[in-house]
């Protein structure tokens, strides 16, 4: 008679357990700063977050430099697309105060009109950079 309840109190104790887990939703709202200056950036931003298996819609804003996500996390995660912004040139901010810097190579790859961390690009696009509201 014990081993049938106490295996029946095990059974629970583990489903109690597995229930508390966090679940990795299918569509999270993901939201981080991206660095760029023009709608050639905005176009590359918003493929290489797309391109990134798991995300289903990508949004990179020109005036906020916000690139909003909906991914399922089960299949992507918020530091693969990152990854793959970094891969393309473009400079992301982990948190508020912690930003990733895109390798110096691919970086200067990027069009010229599109090289966010040089002061004359940023005045030619109107100021519109994180660089220049340092």
């Amino acid at each position: 008679m014990r081993k049938p309840i106490l295996l029946f109190s095990l059974f629970l104790m583990s489903f109690f357990i597995e229930a508390q887990v966090v679940k990795k939703q299918r569509n999270a709202k993901k939201s981080f700063k991206v660095d760029g200056v023009c709608g050639m950036c905005k176009k590359r931003i918003e493929t290489a977050a797309l391109n990134t298996k798991g995300v289903k819609f990508a949004l990179w804003d020109i005036n906020t430099h916000y690139l909003n996500l909906i991914l399922d996390e089960r299949k992507a995660s918020v530091s693969k697309v990152q990854q793959n912004i970094l891969n393309i040139g473009h400079d992301v901010y982990l948190d508020e105060n912690k930003k990733a810097y895109a390798v110096k190579k691919v970086y200067y790859s990027l069009d010229p009109c599109c090289r966010y961390r040089d002061e004359e690009v940023i005045k030619n696009h109107g100021g519109n950079s994180e660089n220049s509201k340092k």
